[in-house]
Order: structure tokens, then C-alpha cells, then sequence
């Protein structure tokens, strides 16, 4: 799937949580971090349908 670059605007709590995720190993970026949950959502909206 092509990506594409966009900005986005967070509360700081969330960017710490992120942070300290990446720093987990968990994600391996903001962008992925914030892939993942939107893909997440998307995937139970789909199902509550």
C-alpha cells in the first residue's frame, strides 16, 4: 500500500506513551504506532457493522 506523509496533532501524554512503547519494542515508530490503532479501529468498526 503507497503511504503518504501527513501531520498530525497529539496530547503530549499520548506521545510519552508512544515513546515509551517504541522504546519497548513494541512500535518502531510514531507513524507505526499510530498506523496500528487506526488499522485496529477500522477492523472493529468493520465488525460492528
Amino acid at each position: 500500500m503507497k503511504k503518504r506523509k501527513v501531520t498530525i496533532t497529539v496530547d503530549e501524554e499520548i506521545v510519552r506513551w508512544i515513546e515509551k512503547e517504541i522504546a519497548r519494542k513494541r512500535f518502531a515508530s510514531i507513524s507505526h504506532a499510530v498506523e496500528y490503532a487506526i488499522t485496529r479501529l477500522m477492523e472493529r468498526e468493520k465488525t460492528e457493522e
